[in-house]
């Protein structure tokens, strides 16, 4: 009976403890792994970054001679009215939504509005934007005024602009917490328009790459998908030399070799990887460096990340392959 308990706890012993040992390799059989940063996947992809242009009215047309033309000289009264032809929006058919015109926003733009006398014309502003001010040209034959619609973060506010008589103008000059609007009013017998508005190419450029940072963002924060922890191998050894950027633990999925570094390994030399493939050959593999991770596209039998040239530090990262307990105590 002592003989079976005996024989019974050195087959328990030698199953805790069956591992198979590597072989001394030679370092010059591994090959220095390559690499490759990922390929973000953006919500949004952005081309180009919107920046200001100048106006039709302002676009010159570049002349073939490589003489440079004399800029004829014009008045200021002159200048003054270019400028401001050139500056002004009119209103299309393309930029009607509903029976509201809605122009693109660009900063020191002209806007037109036409009022007719008896009808209220609005001008809606971006919900959020709180209205500061409103000055009108002329406050005597055109009425201005105000209001606010919606609620909370969805306040709108509305300036409303009606002329008393047909034939007349002046301009309105609209200034609020994110911007300032200028306009061109002028009242017609017929044909007025109901509501203007505008869309905001900067502010959705912003919000594009605002998205996009905070796919980054979670990106960074995750090494994977579809890691469960049951599907793990941890079963790596490290041997060799110590240093500050040894990693802490390595573990695979049965498909990729996650080599995690310490916190602050961003803040000194990455030491290139060195890899050994599964029988024993030197292979070439790619690997992504994810946070504080080095994540191996391919598992391998053994890896040696290296640092320095004539006296290198050198961590091996050797993989246990586990044996059944009769293998164990039979071999094979």
């Amino acid at each position: 009976m002592l003989r079976i308990i005996l024989a019974t706890s050195a087959l328990a012993l030698t199953t805790a403890c069956a591992t198979t040992e590597l072989e001394p390799i030679d370092p010059a059989a591994f090959v220095e792994a390559t690499p490759i940063e990922d390929d973000k996947e953006y919500p949004v992809e952005i081309v180009e970054r919107t920046v200001a242009l100048p106006l039709p009215g302002q676009m010159m047309r570049i002349e073939a001679s490589s003489e440079t033309a004399r800029t004829p000289r014009i008045s200021p009264r002159q200048a003054i009215q270019e400028g401001r032809t050139s500056a002004l929006i009119e209103p299309s058919v393309d930029g009607y939504v509903n029976a509201i015109q809605v122009y693109p926003y660009t900063e020191g733009a002209l806007y037109r509005l036409y009022a007719s006398p008896g009808q209220v014309s609005d001008v809606a502003l971006q919900p959020g934007e709180e209205l500061v001010s409103v000055s009108a040209g002329d406050t005597v034959r055109w009425v201005v005024g105000d209001t606010v619609s919606g609620s909370g973060n969805t306040a709108r506010a509305h300036v409303l602009v009606k002329p008393i008589s047909s034939g007349i103008r002046t301009n309105l000059m609209i200034a609020t917490d994110r911007r300032t609007y200028h306009l061109e009013l002028e009242s017609v017998e017929g044909g007025y328009m109901a509501a203007l508005s505008w869309r905001y190419p900067a502010d959705e450029l912003a919000g594009l790459t605002a998205r996009n940072e905070r796919a980054v963002a979670r990106e960074a924060g995750s090494i994977g998908s579809g890691l469960t922890l049951e599907g793990l191998n941890f079963d790596y050894r490290m041997s060799g030399d110590s240093p500050a950027w040894k990693p802490v633990r390595v573990f695979d999925d049965g498909r990729q070799v996650f080599i995690q570094m310490p916190d602050n390994i961003m803040a000194t030399d990455l030491p290139p990887l060195f890899v050994l493939g599964e029988d024993g050959d030197a292979e070439l593999v790619n690997y992504r460096v994810r946070s504080n991770y080095y994540v191996v596209d391919r598992l391998f039998r053994a890896a040696e990340l290296r640092l320095g040239e004539r006296n290198q530090t050198v961590v091996r990262i050797s993989r246990h392959e586990r044996r059944s307990p009769l293998a164990a105590i039979y071999g094979g």
